[in-house]
């Protein structure tokens, strides 16, 4: 295991904490291109980057600087813990600390505060102290004073100016007053671009990625053709070289805050510099922030479906977002200086980049008729024919001044009545902006809505009502039976809940195909497995241009055997918008890099800090004054903290760091601090930080209980192979492995270990995996289980092992019975005892796609063998071959891996095991 790794420039000196950061500094200040080597692999990645908008550090009036210059110093230096002035508006960490543990992670009512604030003032009253605030009003007053993070809101106030009727009082709508709450999107910006947390997680300027055998790579939104091709014309202006071209990522969904009490709705608007990595924009943070919230005119039933009343409503939503954009107008030609994550000043040229919406905010978005395809023009009733053209923004304009709004409408299907809110803005097409939604369009809209729905009415149509009934309640067992993994949700009652979350679609796809299979004919089953195919790929964090053939040829092969769901009769026909949008996914892809970074989970995940909490908190009477309140004030505790860490006095707990001070002592970490940030319980969470090496290790805490003795463990879990299987596994390792065709070394030759063992019941690994929810670096931590008693049952976790060879990509499965540890010969050793699962074919099944495995035996006992854990790649998850018979009512999950003879390795457990075995 390695930590603290750096990586220093041989030019200037300056170091790095990944080799990424390393590579990106040297393309961009020094010019450095790698070019290929003999010990390139598949992970090795190069990179050409954009030679006139190539992001050169300045100063702050402009100027350009001297090669190897280093970022100046922050504005704010470092500072002594004992004083007060340090802290300011707060006067110690115990009060940023007690005021951030109440507002941000407990949310604590005022009522609540107001009773921790007298037990503080209790227990210091004996010693003449007395609390620092006397109520929670004087905390939040405080709260107020932080000068970092000061983003405030403003409300705009939007009303119908047409013509109102001749006759009769006019509609409630025509006559109110509509508000419209954002934030100054360019101070917004300011305050992420200058996130040094995003140092490592920027690309500063437009490149193009190569991988190891030359075939382009799309990753993150500035490794698409798109901001090359903005950079291009912005570099035609001789005054923009060496700028830093920033596209700024949209994104808006309405979202319901309380069915029961009235079906209050908000609508926020969100906003990202396009320069973040994906990883750093799906990771939770500031790299997504709300600059608005849009009004939602609501009228009566009689004029909703009015011409009038519609075109109002769409007029004031592009009205609303032209309003959010327009500060950062005048510099989307000329560029203005701002600090960057690396410290360094450049000079910055604002775009609007890419926009995250569902199909019902696209159509709003494009200005086109429901039921039509907002990026081309193919007919609603035949979506995926061959041959449709793509819509632009210079075409629409031509179709408008050409036609009549009737023949637009019914031909085109254009509403004449609605100018995009982008058309004030140079360089932005919205319908080449439009983002291509993975949660709406694949995991929602076409698994769930569709093919979920399509199988239960297959079912129901072939089976009759009854027997369809007893083969969906199956499945449903089927899918509670799945062996537990890490990060892999549960489902006890299978999929019977009543309403579907995006998080609920997503679980459910990983397990599904191996669910279904046996009870779907083959067509069908093939489908499905063509789209998850389809789905995984489209997901991943980096796409190469064979990457994209196999995208092309999975959707090929979605389209030609869904065909079945007609000809069975579930569907008279197949045109769909949200499945219609696949087709446009590689050229998204091509244009915008990974489609990951740009999903609207992004913008709905946000939902929960920026309007369902701040909801939850208020008093729930005009609740959005008190909601942005709130979100004022998360944002100054973040910024304070971010301000707070790099001077250094986050250190450690609250006690040990005043204890430290009081004491005179340089503030460090405690290894008891260390020891509480590793949650036992998890089995896997997100890695905060910047890409590391991969590397596995045995949990820190050993178990009890067990004998300490070799024989004596043996006797204790009842495997008598053990002693012989650790004296061949220490033989091996110390003399090396013998030739394939080399006879075993006798036993009694090999080496007799005498000393203690500790046992422990899990263990730990680490490793990139940026095509899943992550931190901004992309790593990930999983907890693997070897545990005879886990809560109530036995959990023995399968992993991957790579021993080498064609099948399988050379891995195979192994079943974790026991995690040890030892020292021999001055060495210390840390193992699984496993059995074997071995493929059952050489290639997967022909029509899940997956590889089937079964347990292997000697002579009808399962093989066992020791292995080291720094073997294991990571957890593997199996899932019984369930074939045509009925699962028992009573089967429990915790008995899948005993109960079957063949299992399916789930590649779809998630993106990184995918990968493993694509």
């Amino acid at each position: 295991m390695v930590h603290g790794i750096s990586y220093t420039c041989c030019d200037c000196g300056r170091n790095f904490t990944s080799t990424g950061g390393l590579q990106r500094h040297r393309n961009t200040v020094h010019r450095q291109f790698t070019p290929a080597s003999e010990g390139d692999d598949e992970n090795t990645f190069r990179s050409v980057y954009h030679p006139k908008l190539n992001a050169l550090p300045c100063n702050a009036n402009g100027d350009y600087l001297p090669p190897f210059s280093i970022p100046p110093p922050p504005p704010a230096p470092p500072a002594d813990g004992q004083d007060p002035a340090a802290w300011a508006p707060f006067e110690s960490r115990a009060e940023f600390d007690f005021a951030e543990f109440h507002f941000v992670k407990l949310q604590t009512s005022a009522g609540n505060i107001n009773t921790a604030l007298d037990l503080w003032a209790a227990s210091v009253l004996p010693y003449g102290g007395t609390a620092p605030w006397k109520n929670s009003d004087e905390l939040y007053a405080t709260i107020d004073e932080i000068q970092s993070g000061d983003m405030p809101w403003k409300t705009y106030q939007l009303r119908y100016t047409g013509p109102l009727p001749a006759a009769g009082t006019p509609p409630k709508w025509m006559t109110q007053t509509y508000e419209v709450c954002t934030r100054d999107l360019r101070a917004v910006l300011h305050h992420q671009l200058e996130t040094t947390a995003f140092k490592d997680d920027v690309d500063m300027t437009p490149y193009r990625q190569f991988n190891h055998i030359g075939k382009r790579v799309w990753s993150n939104l500035m490794s698409g053709d798109w901001a090359w091709k903005q950079a291009d014309i912005l570099a035609e202006n001789p005054d923009n070289l060496g700028c830093t071209f920033v596209p700024v990522v949209g994104g808006s969904d309405k979202t319901t805050v309380s069915v029961a009490t009235g079906h209050q709705e908000y609508h926020p608007v969100y906003a990202s510099p396009g320069i973040l990595t994906g990883p750093a924009r799906r990771a939770h943070g500031n790299g997504v922030l709300p600059v608005a919230f849009l009004a939602i005119p609501k009228t009566s039933k009689k004029h909703r479906s009015k011409p009038a009343y519609q075109k109002f409503c769409r007029q004031m939503y592009h009205a609303s977002l032209a309003l959010v954009y327009q500060p950062l107008k005048p510099f989307m030609e000329t560029p203005e200086v701002v600090r960057c994550p690396d410290g360094h000043f450049r000079r910055v040229i604002y775009g609007i980049g890419p926009y995250i919406a569902d199909y019902p905010e696209q159509v709003w978005l494009a200005a086109v008729v429901q039921n039509w395809c907002p990026k081309c023009e193919a007919f609603p009733d035949n979506l995926d024919a061959a041959g449709a053209r793509l819509r632009s923004r210079t075409k629409t304009e031509a179709l408008i001044k050409c036609f009549d709004p009737g023949i637009l409408w019914d031909e085109y299907g254009v509403r004449a009545d609605v100018v995009p809110f982008t058309n004030d803005f140079p360089r932005a097409d919205i319908h080449e902006l439009l983002s291509s939604d993975l949660l709406h369009q694949v995991i929602k809209g076409t698994f769930k809505d569709h093919i979920v729905s399509w199988v239960n009415e297959y079912l129901h149509n072939h089976h009759g009502e009854k027997r369809a009934l007893e083969i969906i309640q199956d499945i449903d067992r089927r899918i509670s039976a799945v062996p537990e993994f890490p990060g892999l949700r549960r489902f006890p009652d299978g999929r019977d809940f009543s309403q579907w979350t995006g998080d609920d679609s997503k679980a459910l796809m990983k397990i599904y195909l191996a669910a279904v299979a046996g009870y779907l004919p083959s067509d069908m089953i093939k489908c499905l497995a063509a789209f998850m195919e389809f789905c995984y790929l489209v997901r991943r964090n980096a796409i190469s241009a064979p990457d994209i053939i196999k995208i092309q040829d999975a959707l090929d092969r979605f389209h030609r055997y869904r065909q079945i769901f007609i000809d069975c009769g579930v569907r008279i026909d197949i045109s769909l918008p949200r499945q219609h949008s696949l087709k446009h996914y590689i050229r998204s892809i091509r244009f915008f890099g990974s489609l990951n970074g740009l999903c609207s989970s992004i913008t709905e995940s946000k939902h929960i800090k920026a309007v369902k909490e701040p909801w939850r908190r208020s008093s729930r009477f005009n609740a959005l004054s008190q909601m942005l309140r709130t979100l004022v004030r998360l944002d100054k505790l973040a910024a304070l903290r971010v301000v707070l860490t790099l001077r250094g006095m986050m250190t450690g707990t609250t006690s040990s760091y005043t204890r430290q001070v009081l004491a005179g002592e340089q503030p460090q970490v405690e290894a008891a601090a260390v020891a509480a940030a590793l949650d036992e319980d998890d089995d896997d969470c997100v890695v905060h930080g910047p890409k590391s090496l991969s590397d596995i290790e045995l949990a820190r805490t050993p178990q009890r209980g067990y004998p300490k003795t070799l024989q004596a463990l043996a006797a204790h879990i009842q495997q008598p192979q053990l002693p012989a299987l650790l004296r061949r596994f220490l033989q091996e390792e110390l003399n090396g492995a013998p030739d394939d065709d080399a006879p075993p070394v006798p036993l009694e030759d090999c080496p007799v270990f005498g000393g203690r063992i500790t046992v422990h019941h899990s263990a730990i690994a680490r490793f990139y995996a940026p095509s899943d929810l992550g931190g901004a670096g992309g790593m990930y931590r999983e907890r693997i289980r070897s545990n005879p008693n886990w809560h109530g049952y036995p959990r023995r976790d399968t992993v991957l092992v790579d021993v080498g060879g064609p099948v399988m990509r050379g891995l195979v499965i192994g079943r974790a019975l026991l995690f040890f540890s030892f020292a021999f010969a001055d060495r210390s050793f840390e193992c699984a005892l496993v059995n074997w699962f071995v493929p059952v074919r050489d290639v997967p099944d022909p029509d899940t796609g997956m590889w089937v495995v079964k347990l292997e035996r000697d002579r009808g006992v399962p093989t066992l063998a020791i292995i080291p854990v720094d073997a294991i790649a990571r957890a593997a998850h199996l899932i019984g071959v369930y074939g045509t018979a009925a699962l028992p009512e009573d089967f429990h999950f915790s008995d899948s891996l005993d109960a079957f003879n063949t299992y399916f390795v789930n590649p779809y457990a998630d993106h990184h095991m995918h990968e493993f075995l694509a």
